[in-house]
């Protein structure tokens, strides 16, 4: 066993088989993708890579499928099923890009629009150009594996089912299909994926983490529920998972979806977007990739890392000057400015708003802006399964019974629990940095949400008597007395009366 000093779980064990995969140039990579993206650019602590936040869930994966072996041997775990298991933890982020959400959720989506690709896609494709490149399929055998069924397993942990028949896997029977539900729980949402990235996003974010994956451990169990064997908790634990939900959204809030690191994130996009057709990257047989083009070809994705930040801003090369010119502005924190946020009653979908907020412009005022001035950037929040309830997909067990699977309905934990489990933030961002384009943003900002009849933006439009003046001669009565009314607080309104 190989014996690993971790910061979040301490002194760790591994198999030798999980070494062979972990001393592979594909896993090596994912020391060089920061684990958080652009939010490192905001919080100085937030260094980790995805490279230990994998061996996390890998090592976590191996616990709760030994704990259930430990409390239940009639489920008839076997050794192969907990290598298997361990692997696809390890793997389940090899498909991750230069700065990882930011690649699959806003840079490829605009190259490549109306392409399905995510970064599960990817870590499949990455994980079976690992296995055949790196002979590992002989070393899979040497250690108890059996093809193609185990590698089937492995992959379908982490992808998910392909369709929606009764039972849409290969690699296990239906009597485990509890096995699929630790590292990547399409179900619910609770996995091991999570108790990693809660636990190490927030020590290194300096964020608060309510959740204590060790007591889900103690209480993990398999209850049968319509043929399908599901892992379980007791039902005096329904409170902690709704903690758990809650952290999610909150780190979401204060860190992933930060207002400077969110825009960070879209200056880098703009620049990987100019750059993208200048950038060679060597794949198989020769052949010559760019950045978007990369996803095609493993061997050309395993060299695509966050490193083409400093190949693009330290390049001297002339078609690479306006990505160059935009990276610079980052790191000398010549940001894109928010100029107000916003939240909406429907789900609103992100068409050429950009091109509205240009078109909404005051009465008297003097700065024109136009469509490329603008950034509306639209924030998605939510507990996991967007509009639903994840702890209504989650079933409970009893002291009395421990083999009767329940559902506890949030009525009966409390009064106080959200009765809304997802929002939309829309958020606007002005490129021009000089105070009068900042101001008259504000302002179109304003405006445009008294058009949308969008509810309480939020804007710092109030911080001096200059602001509050300008703002009064460019708006009627009716609407200054409305934007007060949603934006100020009760002594703010007070003071300007």
């Amino acid at each position: 066993m190989k014996v690993f000093n971790d910061p979040i779980h301490g002194h760790i064990e591994l198999h030798p088989l999980l070494l062979s995969f972990i001393d592979t140039p594909q896993f090596q990579r994912l020391r060089q993708i920061k684990q958080l993206g652009g939010v490192y650019l905001v919080f100085p602590g937030a260094s980790h890579n995805r490279f230990e936040h994998s061996i996390g869930v890998g090592y976590l994966a191996g616990c709760l499928v030994q704990a259930l072996n430990e409390r239940q041997p009639e489920l008839l775990i076997t050794k192969q099923d907990v290598l298997c298991v361990q692997i696809a933890g390890l793997c389940h982020d090899l498909g991750h890009g230069p700065f990882s959400h930011m690649f699959d959720g806003m840079f490829i989506p605009k190259v490549r629009p109306g392409e399905k690709w995510k970064h599960e896609i990817a870590s499949v494709q990455m994980f079976d150009h690992m296995v055949k490149v790196n002979g590992l399929e002989e070393v899979m055998v040497r250690h108890g594996l059996t093809l193609p069924d185990d590698l089937n397993f492995i992959k379908e942990q982490i992808t998910g089912p392909l369709n929606n028949s009764s039972w849409p896997y290969k690699g296990r029977p239906m009597e485990k299909s509890f096995l699929y539900e630790i590292v990547a729980n399409k179900r619910n949402g609770i996995d091991v994926d999570k108790w990693d990235y809660f636990a190490r996003d927030c020590y290194h974010l300096g964020i608060q983490n309510n959740f204590d994956y060790r007591r889900f451990l103690k209480f993990a169990r398999v209850c049968e529920v319509r043929g399908k064997k599901h892992i379980c908790t007791r039902d005096k634990e329904v409170g902690n998972l709704y903690d758990l939900f809650y952290t999610r959204n909150c780190l979401h809030r204060r860190a992933y979806q930060h207002k400077v690191g969110n825009i960070i994130e879209t200056m880098i996009t703009e620049a990987f977007v100019k750059a993208d057709p200048h950038i060679q990257i060597q794949g198989s047989s020769g052949r010559i990739f760019t950045i978007s083009s990369a996803i095609d070809d493993m061997e050309a994705y395993t060299k695509l890392t966050d490193h083409i930040f400093e190949q693009i801003l330290y390049s001297s090369a002339p078609e690479l000057s306006e990505a160059r010119a935009i990276l610079h502005n980052i790191v000398c924190r010549r940001l894109y400015k928010c100029v107000g946020q916003t939240t909406t009653e429907t789900h609103e979908k992100l068409l050429d708003w950009a091109k509205e907020v240009a078109c909404s412009k005051p009465s008297g005022t003097d700065a024109n802006l136009i469509a490329e001035d603008f950034v509306v950037s639209v924030i998605h929040m939510d507990y996991g399964m967007k509009e639903k309830n994840p702890i209504n997909s989650v079933y409970f067990y009893c002291k009395k019974d421990p083999t009767i699977a329940i559902k506890i309905r949030k009525n009966q934990v409390s009064k106080l629990l959200p009765e809304c489990f997802a929002e939309q933030l829309i958020r606007v961002y002005c490129k021009k940095m000089d105070d009068k384009s900042l101001e008259a943003a504000k302002k179109y900002f304003v405006q445009w949400c008294m058009d949308r009849n969008f509810t309480k933006p939020q804007a710092r439009l109030f911080k001096g008597s200059s602001s509050l003046n300008s703002v009064m001669s460019s708006c009627s009565s009716v609407q200054f007395k409305w934007y007060l009314c949603n934006n100020l607080q009760s002594s703010q309104r007070y003071r300007c009366k």
